[in-house]
């Protein structure tokens, strides 16, 4: 049962809506299932670095997997989510969203 006023809650949350698996979110961070299980159970807490990695897989801020505040500050999670792309994905990107203005959503 998702429970959205959790860590474990917003996490799965997030993982459902996205259809990520505790699988692929692991391959996403670099680490073991079982290591983003014990996340999720709350048996260990991620670092800093690798919470800021877990909100950039599930395309989130950590504000919202820590306290679950949503930040309606896309700015800050489309910037880290652009900077790891590629010149090809920010140019397909930059396709996405003119067809979208053009198109009227």
């Amino acid at each position: 049962m998702k429970d959205a006023n959790t860590f474990r809650g917003r996490m799965l949350g997030l993982m459902v809506e996205q259809e990520i698996s505790q699988k692929d979110l692991a391959d996403r961070l670099g680490v073991t299932e079982a290591t983003v299980s014990r996340y999720m159970n709350m048996d260990r807490i991620p670092k800093s670095v690798l919470l800021a990695n877990i909100a950039t897989a599930l395309n989130t801020t950590t504000d919202y997997l820590l306290y679950g505040q949503n930040i309606e500050n896309f700015k800050t999670v489309f910037a880290r989510n652009f900077q790891m792309m590629n010149e090809n994905e920010k140019k397909d990107f930059i396709a996405f969203v003119e067809n979208i203005i053009k198109n009227g959503g």
